[in-house]
């Protein structure tokens, strides 16, 4: 029988850098290595906020590492490396270095089973905590970042896995999180609840809402597994909140006629009652504050969010700067849908902006292609890059716009793209030489002047002027102006 040895890295291992170096968040992500799996073992108590975790990482080491990093917050009791106790080291507040007793060789199977325990409401980094605990549990839902706060991580959109989250509560609290749930334990006087996400997620994207909801399972649509949750303290709001979220299967149906067939394996939607003051597209099951619904049933946040499931969630930003890609897709979205509800035509809707900012508007200063990152949810990246995308539909046309999109999700299913790449494939489809176009757009403060190269109507922009606003515009403003407040919200 053959027996087979790694050869000796002879000192040729590095330590694996701290970051990914996004232009936005440098020590977002970790060098070194790619994530594969998250096994996320929890259990938490809701009167005090305590939690206690093991999760198992598995990865792949790109390079020979002598030693990396985790994106964490919370205190570590232990961490393990291939079944070896570990050196640990932290090095600011959601930075944590890792060294093995042996080195990693690239290329290897690695796994890395970190022990933690603590209160994370009372964790905070930069003043800020997204974990939000409630008066009967806690709220995980934050964008950039969250995960520090509930399970170690590689913190950064180019680091997809898939997700096993499974979470012991005391009996009578309920768990939300992606997927599908693929189990419900009581033991003694507390219950495990399993869900698993094996469509490969951001990190961003997990989440967890724990109290108490109203849960329900039934058929979405495709067929699918749909579970909603309505948190018991929403009072008035719920009725409102089912009116929207309720429709998921419809919005969907209605989407997928436009960028193609739905990313993942299940659906739905929760709505808990407190410690959240936006909306977030997680994977599978995007999370609503109720606040949306306080001006009674709100289908553009819902079409917002399930949009994201295509542009943000399957196919992920590259970097942090590339945010258009994930909030123009999604505002354009809202106004298809306004049209399809007969509130508003998407035409209608792009003169209404592009009419409602005059030329001096500190709106038209926002680079939505390049923000910054004190920019990164201001509201020119959603209604100038909606406004981006109709202009570009009005200058390439119809059917160019119809086989652009749905080849933009095609090609980059399940990955990451850059706006760049969208640029290139535009120009592909089209024909036509597009970076003037791009750069007045989504590259250049000021306001694109009307005219078939900006894709600007001058007669539909002058009748904007005078004309009334179309009746979606109440709720679409609305919608965005809470869900620009998400910004590492805490």
């Amino acid at each position: 029988m053959a027996v087979f040895a790694a050869p000796a890295l002879a000192g040729s291992a590095s330590p694996g850098a701290p970051g990914v170096g996004d232009p936005y968040y440098p020590e977002a992500g970790n060098g070194g290595y790619d994530v594969s799996h998250y096994d996320v073992r929890l259990r938490y108590q809701p009167k005090n906020d305590q939690l206690r975790g093991t999760t198992t990482i598995v990865a792949e080491p790109t390079e020979d590492l002598s030693s990396f990093n985790l994106d964490f917050a919370l205190n570590i009791r232990s961490v393990r490396v291939n079944g070896k106790p570990a050196e640990v080291a932290r090095e600011n507040a959601t930075e944590v270095r890792v060294e093995p007793k042996t080195s990693l060789r690239a290329g290897s199977l690695a796994t890395f089973v970190v022990e933690y325990v603590d209160k994370p409401s009372e964790v905070e980094a930069g003043g800020k905590s997204p974990w939000k605990h409630t008066g009967t549990g806690a709220v995980a839902v934050g964008q950039p970042q969250i995960a520090e706060w509930w399970y170690p991580s590689s913190d950064h959109p180019s680091d997809k896995a898939s997700f096993d989250i499974s979470v012991a509560v005391p009996n009578g609290t309920e768990v939300l999180s992606n997927g599908r749930m693929t189990g419900r334990t009581e033991l003694g006087d507390w219950t495990r609840w399993n869900w698993r996400m094996p469509s490969r997620s951001a990190t961003y994207l997990a989440f967890l809402a724990i109290g108490q909801y109203e849960v329900s399972g039934k058929t979405g649509a495709f067929d699918q597994p749909m579970v909603t949750a309505y948190a018991d303290g929403l009072g008035d709001l719920k009725g409102a909140a089912k009116a929207s979220v309720e429709r998921t299967p419809e919005v969907l149906d209605f989407l997928s006629g436009f960028f193609g067939e739905y990313p993942f394996e299940s659906q739905g939607g929760v709505v808990p009652a407190e410690g959240l003051g936006f909306a977030l597209e997680t994977q599978t099951r995007p999370v609503y504050s109720p606040g949306f619904f306080r001006i009674g049933s709100n289908t553009s946040v819902v079409t917002h969010e399930l949009a994201h499931q295509w542009f943000g969630d399957s196919v992920a930003v590259q970097d942090w700067s590339q945010i258009w890609l994930n909030e123009g897709f999604a505002s354009y979205a809202e106004w298809l849908w306004a049209e399809h509800q007969g509130n508003g035509t998407a035409q209608e809707l792009f003169d209404h902006y592009y009419s409602a900012h005059p030329a001096g508007d500190e709106f038209w200063q926002v680079e939505p292609g390049a923000p910054g990152k004190e920019n990164l949810f201001h509201s020119a990246v959603y209604d100038r890059g909606a406004m981006t995308l109709h202009a570009l539909r009005n200058r390439i046309g119809d059917q160019a716009m119809l086989r652009t999109v749905r080849s933009w999700y095609e090609q980059n299913r399940g990955g990451n793209a850059a706006v760049d790449e969208f640029i290139a494939l535009t120009e592909r489809i089209s024909g036509q030489q597009l970076d003037g176009f791009f750069d007045e757009w989504l590259f250049s403060s000021g306001k694109p002047q009307v005219g078939e190269r900006t894709g600007v109507p001058r007669a539909a922009a002058a009748t904007a002027r005078t004309a009334a606003a179309p009746k979606a515009v109440e709720q679409l403003d609305h919608t965005h102006r809470m869900l620009a407040r998400r910004h590492n919200a805490g």
